[in-house]
This record gives C-alpha cells, structure tokens and sequence, in this order.
C-alpha cells in the first residue's frame, strides 16, 4: 500500500462551503482543526479553540511554525475587536557593529543572529486568562497527546519536511545537528503516512500549560534556551526572556464598501493590505476574470507594498503614522499613479516568510484570527535540544542599513509579514480570515476581500480562485490556472507575467464568516494544502 502515500489527487474536484451552528475551526492540517473542536465540545470557547488549534499546529506542522516563534490574533468578543501583538524583540545586546564582528555584513537566515524573543507561549496565556473558559492545561492537551503519541504526516507537509531536509543538508557554515536528531530521526524526512512523534515537544508543552509559560520565559525552559545560545555565541540571553511581554493593542481598519477590514497595527504588514484597498475603492469593479481587474488590483498592491517597505517597522519608530499612511487624501495621491501601464512603483510621502493560520468560531458569537510562525519554515534551524523548541529567525527582518526605517537595534521589533485579518460590517462580526505565506499575506487579504465583497464569492470559491503575486518592480508571478488570455493582456500593459508551478508560494487561507441573523457560520479552508474544517 505505500504507493497510494506519496501521490496527489490529480483530479481537481470543486470544493463547497461547509456549514454549520455551535462551532467552525478552519485550519491546514485536519487533526489540529479537530483538536480545536475537540475543545468546543468539552465546553470551551472559540478562543480556548484556537489556542488548542495553535499549539497542535506546533506539533503536527513543524515546517511553518513551531513553539519558539511569534504570534498575532484578533479576537471578537461580546460585541467588540481585540487585538494582540505577540512577536518578541531582538536581543538587548545585539547591534549592527556586532554582528559584523562575527563576520557578517548581512544579517544570515540561519543560526543565532537571526532569532529574536519568541511571542508563541506568552500569546497562549493571555488569550486563555482574558477569554478563555478552560485552563491552558485542558487546551494544550490535545497537543500533548500528538507529540507524545505521534500522528501520520499528510502530503502536503511531507513535502515541506523533505525540502527543508535537503536544504540544511546543503548549508555550510551552521550546526543543524539538533534539527536533523528531532526532524530526521531516520536520516531522511518523515515520509507521507508515517508516524512521526516529540517526547521532548510533549514535555514542553505540559510545562508550558502547569506554569503558564513561566517556565518558557523565566525557569527551567528558559535556562534551556539561555544556555543554548551561549554555548553558540548567540545574542539572546536569559534577560531578554524574562522581559519579554505580549501587546493588547488597538485594530486598525478601512472602510471598503460597507465594510470594515481590520488588521493588526505595526510592526505587523497588515496595513499594506489596507492601503490597497483605499487605493482600490476609488473604482467601481463588476467583473472579476478581466485585465482591468487585475490590472488596477496589481499596480495598487505595489504602490501599497513600496510604503509599507519603506515605512512600516515598530509603531513607536515609524517617521509616518498608520493614520496617514491610511488617509483617504493619500490614497487618492497613489490612485492618480495609476494609468494603463504597469509602472515601477516607488514609496510616497504622505503628509503630516513559514506560517500557520487557524480561524475559530463558536455559537456563542466569539470569533478568533489567529496566525503563528517561525518566519522561514522552520526558522533558524536551532533546535533547542531535549526540548523540541524550534527557533524562528524574525531577525532576519531587519536591516543593516543604518539609514532604513527597519534598521537593526536591540530590544526592537522588526518588520513583520505574519497578519490576521477581520471583517466586521454594522459593528457586526462578519469574521475571521487569512492567507498566510511571507510578503503574499496583504496580497492574499486584498484578493479575499475583493472576491467577497465586489465578486460575491462565497468563502470557498474566494480562496480558490487563481492567485497572483507581485515578487519586485513589474514582475507578477500567476498561477498555473491563471486565465492565459489575461496574461497575455497583462504582458501589453507592460506587466513581466511569469507562471509559478509551485501552488503554496501563493499563500495559504482559511475563512469564516457568519450571518448576523441566523448565528449560521460558513466557512472555506486551503485546497492548496492539507487544507481542513472541523464543525459542529
């Protein structure tokens, strides 16, 4: 039977919406959505849900996120939004002048350089003790059980295993020696259906849900942590754990046709998305599939992405604020940039990438955004051994440039891709969605909101439809279903169209929205990836 493991369907089956009352988790991989619904059933809320639906996330898809790396969330409950920043900060005693003694004139994407304070555990807890029913015990349960007895790998993560596998084995210059003990335990990545399990993931998470992560941020998993670093000539010290705390902030939002689109304040991307959108509402779209249509969509994303580039980076550093960078004034500045030609989009002035995402509803009207990484697949490469800790490498954000908005400092947040996404309309809950995937995230949330909102698309439909992704200047990368006629159009306006065989470069997104009237949830999941919805 092990020819059946290590094949894709070759047949694409359209997929509906699924449906459903008391609870929707909509995630990448089936167990953890069902762990998620698991804990709705023993009489948790969407959020005690997304917490159980995260922390499975670390076990059973390592290759995009993992225990040592950052998290966002938006969270609606009782009739308002709240948002959580939880990414962490470089270390207090890293600098630029010290990562060139070490020999770098860039900062690397792997080792310690790149690690900043992980946000995961910290964000766990204060969902759980703000809005949580349940203990952070119960929640992390089902997690537990899947490292500690481990689970079948599915097809899409497989896949990613395999290619980070090849990867570390190429880099020169780094100790992956840990990262190949707990990922490779066979001398090769886990294969498609083969039980991979973590006694040591286990074990850190059970300290993680008795002490609340104290553990994690100021005894004996931090101790860990601290020690590994120093061993390695890292820059991240006990010090800098025990500071670290998670952020309650403000939603910021735009009105798009009767909606408001809200996303996470910088550091977070999320405001690229936003001001394309701005940009975006100037025009009035009917129909989807046409080179007008994509057109404007294309060179309002570029227009957004070269601010966001230029100026986003941790809220209290930036020169502009979100305020203006999300003025109506400016964006119809940046709509008159906008003609029948694809342009070379540069930043304005305005006046005065490894993921998961997981959404969570319950009938109770709570609604959950939640998106964690370690960045670049499994981030680091560091292993924090007898731990089964992975390290993100965030730092990898900053810039080296002493004149860059993003430049390197210690103690600072950088530049960050990972966004959840809400949608309210009425000071209603419309709810939760996301694309996850690097510097495609803003991208995927213009292209859900306008396949919703101007094309009526039903969740489902709105994550499947063909996607594309401005990669630099006029390059455009399409996806193999791309409409060829409208490429071909494209390349007359003078966009570089280029066709991406790889579906997950495009991002990966989850959606549920639910009817304001009947408490009816609906709900999409990403067919370009193990893609699942456990309802209830």
């Amino acid at each position: 039977m092990e020819h059946i493991h290590n094949k894709f369907n070759p047949y694409a089956i359209a997929r509906e919406s699924v449906y459903a009352r008391k609870g929707m988790v909509a995630t990448t991989q089936p167990l953890a959505a069902e762990a998620g619904l698991e804990i709705l059933k023993k009489g948790g809320n969407a959020i005690d849900a997304a917490i159980a639906t995260a922390a499975c996330l670390t076990v059973v898809e390592p290759t995009s996120n993992g225990i040592g790396g950052d998290a966002f969330a938006l969270v609606w409950t009782k009739g308002k939004l709240h948002g959580l920043n939880g990414s962490g900060r470089s270390p207090e005693s890293i600098s630029i002048e010290a990562v060139k003694e070490k020999g770098y004139d860039a900062i690397p994407k792997f080792g310690w350089i790149p690690v900043t304070v992980p946000g995961v555990p910290k964000a766990w807890v204060e969902l759980s003790e703000r809005f949580g029913k349940l203990s952070l015990k119960e929640t992390l349960q089902p997690a537990v059980r899947y490292a500690r007895e481990g689970f079948p790998v599915s097809p899409t993560l497989a896949r990613f295993w395999k290619r980070a596998y090849q990867m570390y084995k190429k880099e020169e210059g780094y100790d992956f020696n840990a990262w190949f003990e707990l990922f490779a335990p066979n001398g090769r990545a886990p294969k498609v259906g083969e039980i991979w399990e973590s006694a040591d993931h286990a074990a850190t998470l059970e300290k993680i849900a008795e002490t609340n992560a104290a553990s994690f941020y100021e005894g004996e998993l931090a101790e860990k942590i601290a020690q590994a670093s120093k061993e390695a000539g890292g820059f991240l010290t006990k010090t800098d754990l025990e500071k670290y705390k998670s952020e309650w902030v403000e939603p910021v939002k735009v009105n798009y046709r009767g909606y408001d689109i809200w996303e996470i304040p910088p550091n977070g991307q999320g405001i690229i998305a936003l001001e394309a959108l701005n940009i975006l509402k100037g025009y009035k779209f009917t129909v989807k599939e046409s080179v007008d249509t994509y057109h404007k969509q294309m060179e309002a994303i570029k227009l957004a992405f070269e601010d966001g580039k230029q100026h986003i980076t941790e809220e209290a550093k930036m020169r502009y604020t979100t305020k203006q960078l999300l003025s109506d004034q400016y964006a119809a500045e940046r709509r008159a940039l906008i003609s029948d030609e694809a342009i070379l989009p540069e930043a304005g002035t305005p006046s005065g990438s490894g993921t998961v995402y997981l959404a969570a509803a319950d009938e109770e009207g709570n609604m959950v955004s939640f998106i964690q990484s370690n960045y670049m697949g499994f981030g680091s490469g560091i292993v924090i051994p007898g731990t089964g800790i992975t390290m993100q490498n965030r730092g990898f954000g900053f810039s080296m440039d002493k004149t860059h908005i993003n430049v390197l400092e210690g103690g600072k947040k950088t530049f960050h891709t990972i966004i959840p996404g809400f949608v309210t309309k009425d000071n209603e809950a419309v709810g939760p969605f996301s694309i996850m995937g690097g510097f495609m995230q803003p991208q995927g949330h213009m292209q859900i909101i306008m396949n919703t909102i101007d094309f009526g698309l039903h969740p489902q439909a709105a994550l499947d439809a063909p996607r594309w992704q401005w990669i630099k200047e006029k390059k455009i990368e399409v996806e193999n279903r791309f409409s060829y006629t409208i490429a071909q159009e494209l390349r007359q306006k003078g966009h570089d169209i280029q066709i991406q065989l790889e579906p997950n470069s495009f991002g990966r997104g989850q959606i549920i929205w639910r009817d304001p009237e009947t408490g009816v949830l609906a709900g999409g999941t990403e067919s370009r990836a193990d893609g699942h919805i456990a309802v209830w």
